[in-house]
């Protein structure tokens, strides 16, 4: 049973930083094809809180979540290694994520906003495309 870590940006050892950016990596930019800068600079800030599964394997589901201007969260990242999907990991990180309460956004690439709107996220606005090519969907879940 893969174990659920939680920490904040400074609290992030190397090994875990490097670990996390490589699950990120093989899917977001080799899988998913994406080539966009994913270090954006705020894996490390103190505000910045990182969840993650992490079993035998190494890092096999991440998400982290963001406090933008104005005290809302925004959850971003969430991705789950291919060979850990379909066991719920990354429902049970959107539950541990919710756990602290406010207003929350994401933008969801729309083939999983489904996913979302289980955990009370509304589409807000048109689906758009990123430059990638990819189908996204502006979502929220505000406070209550």
């Amino acid at each position: 049973m893969p174990t659920l870590h939680d920490a904040t940006g400074p609290e992030l050892t190397a090994a875990q930083l490097h670990d996390i950016l490589r699950l990120r990596v093989d899917v977001f930019v080799v899988e998913q094809k994406a080539a966009y800068p994913e270090l954006d600079g705020r894996d490390l800030l103190p505000d910045t809180r990182h969840l993650w599964f992490e079993g035998d394997s190494g890092v096999t589901s991440y998400l982290r979540v963001l406090l933008d201007p104005g005290g809302i969260r925004r959850i971003g990242r969430v991705v789950t290694a291919a060979s850990a999907r379909g066991q719920g990991l990354a429902a049970r990180l959107m539950e541990a994520a919710l756990t602290v309460p406010g207003e929350y956004v994401l933008d969801a690439q729309t083939y999983v906003q489904d996913f979302y709107a289980r955990y009370g996220f509304v589409a807000e606005g048109a689906e758009y495309t990123d430059d990638d090519g990819i189908p996204h969907i502006r979502m929220r879940r505000l406070p209550g």
